[in-house]
């Protein structure tokens, strides 16, 4: 068995093998979608696939929906050339369940899969064809690969992507290219260098995912400017907002350089032809299994191997995720909209969705993972089920989400912020299938512990007028301070996750030495100070000083982390 449109016409084969195939014309589907686009997906990699994916087979399956989504990538082109192509565009959703079980299904509402690259403008102005000579357009030492300019059938592409922009049928762009893919600008506010070459070189030489959408929607203004809804799906507040003011700042910047004219901006500006409608996402989907593969692999299905891409995307012919989903939409869509209420969407008005948005990640899910993803590296765990059995983890994880995050959770009326939180640490964190690693969740730290702890501090000084009352929070800020010095608790060497401001952490705590707690001095007092990270200074909260002298008791020495978790956590390992 391979995952293609031809294996697939052996259906008993796969039923057999425990496998529910689509039960729609697969190649059908994609030719209606061709012909009059409704749904582009642009950030095409494993939560897109399981889950957006999943809601589109559920309601064209359930006869709610004639068009599947076209998949336009804008980053890592790989993805188009290792899982889309070879696999006709197919999808194998595994649902790995808390009792061991799994729901295997083929998804083939993923119709088009596009590459929205713009032809290599240094090799476009020398007047050869674009990728005409890979090999020495790239980059001395790099992959085979990495940085090549597009190719003339990528050339192509562009023009595609383009087509797809310009139909009127076209009513929705999705998003899921994380919270970096809309940031513009360095810490220091400049923009970044591959941001201003987009803003200097135009509409047609667009690389990054907000000139892109920028250029995409010229066309589609060119065209008759019919109305579209960009809906960001990513994991970050006010996440339509993020990309509404994104995709402005480009446009604003190409209209100063001629690029653009005033009716173009007009036209992005009004939320009523072009909307960005904010979202609540929620599904826990790690990275493609080791363990998964093989199984598939036992059953016959070949190609099933999990590959790395050279824009060092984890990824397989396969996605999977655990079944507990949740996504909340503001539901303004200026062009009409598919029914998603028919998955399982909520739809909803902008307040519901910011509330339900800030409960999950301020409160109720992300500062646990925060909270735990450190100590977990620290204490030795691989995988986030197995700490979540540890007594003082999640005694840490009770404390940060019951004790404190949940007495500031906003309700958002749709569902019990309370019974969202059992579920989380009954049932979805323990989970030993999911395979969800602490060394993801320890990833872009000093990117998200400003929402994730930053905001709960905040209500507490509001009400309190300081952070005092707070606990488990502080613990985990030492614990992430604790994390960066690179050894565990052992006193061991340990790989630290990536995160843009990495290298800055540890030259500022550069020093510190494990056996030596005054060697701290007053070098986390930068850190900790900086509004910019925790959107607060911590010591003008009334924390500052609690986290250094925590701190100082998980550098004593060797199995410090594990007594000073201990100490402050005796008593708390209680709802």
């Amino acid at each position: 068995m391979k995952l293609t449109l031809e294996s697939l016409k052996n259906r008993e084969t796969w039923e057999r093998a425990g496998i529910s195939l689509p039960a729609y014309d697969v190649a059908a589907l994609a030719e209606r979608t061709k012909k009059a686009p409704v749904w582009v997906h642009m950030g095409i990699g494993n939560i897109f696939r399981i889950f957006m994916g999943g809601i589109a087979d559920r309601l064209v399956s359930g006869g709610f929906m004639d068009k599947g989504i076209t998949c336009v990538e804008t980053f890592d082109f790989d993805l188009v050339d290792k899982i889309y192509r070879p696999c006709d565009n197919l999808t194998l959703s595994v649902i790995l369940k808390n009792d061991g079980t799994r729901d295997c299904r083929v998804l083939g509402a993923l119709t088009e899969a596009v590459k929205a690259q713009a032809p290599d403008a240094a090799a476009l102005d020398a007047g050869r064809t674009p990728g005409a000579s890979p090999e020495a357009d790239r980059a001395p030492g790099a992959a085979p690969g990495a940085d090549r300019p597009a190719s003339a059938a990528d050339a192509g592409q562009w023009e595609r992507t383009k087509e797809i922009f310009r139909q009127a049928s076209l009513q929705l762009v999705s998003f899921t290219i994380t919270e970096k893919g809309y940031a513009l600008y360095k810490g220091d506010g400049s923009y970044f260098d591959f941001v201003r070459a987009d803003l200097e070189n135009g509409p047609e030489r667009a690389k990054s995912a907000m000139a892109v959408v920028a250029a995409m929607l010229l066309a589609r203004y060119q065209a008759g400017g019919a109305p579209l809804a960009l809906v960001s799906m990513d994991n970050c507040s006010k996440n339509g907002e993020n990309l509404r003011n994104s995709v402005l700042t480009v446009g604003e910047e190409w209209r100063k350089r001629g690029y653009v004219d005033e009716g173009f901006l007009a036209y992005i500006s009004d939320e009523n032809r072009v909307a960005f409608p904010w979202t609540m996402i929620d599904k826990i989907t790690p990275r493609p299994s080791e363990a998964v593969a093989a199984d598939l692999a036992a059953l016959g299905i070949e190609g099933m191997e999990p590959v790395i891409t050279s824009k060092k995307t984890y990824i397989a012919p396969f996605a999977n995720g655990e079944g507990p989903q949740y996504l909340v939409v503001e539901d303004h869509f200026p062009n009409g909209r598919p029914p998603f209420e028919k998955a399982g969407v909520y739809m909803a008005d902008r307040e519901t969705v910011n509330r339900s948005e800030r409960m999950k990640v301020t409160a109720c899910l992300n500062p646990i993972h925060s909270a735990l993803g450190p100590y977990g590296c620290l204490l030795g765990y691989e995988l986030f089920s197995d700490e979540m059995r540890d007594p003082q983890m999640l005694a840490l994880a009770r404390l940060v989400g019951y004790g404190e995050g949940l007495p500031m959770a906003p309700d958002p009326g749709i569902f019990s912020p309370k019974a969202f939180l059992d579920e989380i640490i009954n049932d979805r964190f323990p989970n030993p299938y999911l395979g969800d690693t602490t060394q993801r969740l320890s990833v872009d730290m000093s990117q998200i512990v400003g929402i994730r702890f930053g905001e709960t501090i905040k209500a507490y000084i509001k009400r309190d007028g300081n952070a005092g009352a707070l606990l488990g929070i502080p613990l985990a800020i030492a614990g992430w301070l604790r994390y960066l010095l690179g050894v565990d608790d052992e006193g061991r060497p340990m790989e630290l996750a990536p995160d843009p401001m990495l290298a800055k952490l540890c030259e500022t705590l550069s020093g510190v030495t494990l056996g030596d707690p005054e060697s701290l001095g007053d070098k986390a007092e930068s850190i900790l100070s900086d509004a910019h990270i925790f959107r607060v200074n911590l010591y003008e909260a009334g924390i500052g000083e609690r986290i250094e002298a925590m701190l100082r008791e998980e550098l004593a020495g060797p199995g410090a982390v594990r007594r000073t978790l201990e100490r402050y956590l005796a008593g708390d390992s209680k709802e």
